[in-house]
């Protein structure tokens, strides 16, 4: 059954399902609540006409063809596609390597591997990736970025961030910058604790706001569930109204559509109605649920506005981001970048 809900109809929020294929319930609880995307994870992925199908089925179920499906598809340890599907890429640190060894090899490696996860994921249907990692760490920080990260210092992340930027974009798709303000400087994982970040603002400014700021001009990015206590010791990037404000919106001037990192992650406080109220009481464009848990997605979906005003603005302005592929040749370009692993 085909639906025909406007852009204006779709509600502020981004959900995953549960498993392989859509159940009923869940194609009536998109039909009726009209998320703007999706977003698939290591669960909903079998084989490949699976996934195919299950892409068709979650636009299907809102009557939007081009609806925005989202993935986590860094490389390393964060990859929801593997082989035998996809080939398995390196990390981010991997990539930083090269680039600390020779500059332009490894701005090409980045760019590269954005352009091979394009080729891969739109293969699919699949066509935002949540990446580059833009997120600077600090001695002793917490492995929840880690190897992740492309390097110490915002020059070199900003860098090879833009160029993954570029690769994917050349392929179609829309990448999602992460984690905004910041992920750097946390001591624990946020998936499970809120972690708190007690550098001053000067510091941060100079470091870890500074490649969101260089790229203050893509369609997307995601939200850090973390207290910066220079600027908002009460609560989390994610749930501030000021760290939006002053920071995101001011500060590192980006106008982009804002998602929070995934409501149902420890860091946040209350059930998922708070979660989710905070979310947009502070500013956000999108909460994104991620785990395909039906009541905590009825929670969410009571909650969220439809979109409107500047949040249906930037939500238009994503969209009109796609772009058509460029053309190159895939196989050429995998073996240039699979040389470039070999070498190493």
């Amino acid at each position: 059954m085909q639906y025909a809900f406007r852009m204006s109809e779709s509600k502020a929020f981004i959900s995953g399902c549960k498993g392989l294929t859509l159940t009923q319930e869940e194609r009536d609880f998109f039909a009726g609540e009209r998320p703007w995307g999706f977003i698939l994870f290591g669960r909903n992925i079998g084989e490949e006409e699976q996934i195919c199908d299950l892409v068709a089925s979650l636009r299907d179920s809102i009557g939007k063809p081009r609806a925005p499906v989202l993935i986590d598809q860094e490389g390393g340890r964060v990859q929801r596609i593997r082989p035998p599907l996809v080939q398995q890429y390196p990390n981010g640190a991997a990539i930083g390597e090269i680039y600390r060894r020779d500059r332009e090899i490894g701005l090409r490696a980045a760019w590269l591997m954005g352009r091979l996860h394009a080729f891969d994921l739109m293969r699919f249907g699949i066509t935002v990736d949540c990446l580059p990692v833009l997120d600077v760490p600090v001695p002793g920080s917490h492995d929840v970025i880690g190897n992740r990260a492309y390097g110490h210092d915002p020059a070199t992340v900003t860098a090879i961030g833009r160029a993954m930027s570029e690769g994917l974009k050349a392929g179609g798709m829309l990448p999602v910058m992460k984690h905004m303000p910041g992920h750097g400087r946390t001591f624990v994982d946020s998936h499970h604790n809120l972690p708190v970040v007690s550098a001053g603002l000067d510091e941060l400014k100079s470091s870890d706001f500074l490649p969101f700021a260089a790229m203050n001009d893509e369609a997307m990015a995601m939200s850090a569930h973390m207290v910066f206590t220079a600027i908002d010791p009460d609560n989390p990037a994610t749930t501030s109204a000021k760290v939006v404000r002053e920071i995101i919106r001011g500060h590192i001037g980006f106008d982009g559509l804002l998602m929070s990192d995934d409501v149902s992650m420890n860091a946040l406080a209350g059930d998922m109605t708070a979660r989710a109220g905070a979310i947009i009481a502070a500013g956000l464009d999108l909460v994104l649920h991620c785990h395909g848990i039906m009541e905590e997605m009825k929670a969410v979906a009571d909650v969220v506005p439809v979109l409107s005003g500047e949040r249906l603005r930037r939500a238009r302005a994503a969209e009109a981001a796609f772009r058509e592929p460029d053309g190159a040749v895939e196989a050429a370009l995998r073996a240039e970048f699979n040389a470039m692993f070999a070498l190493a």
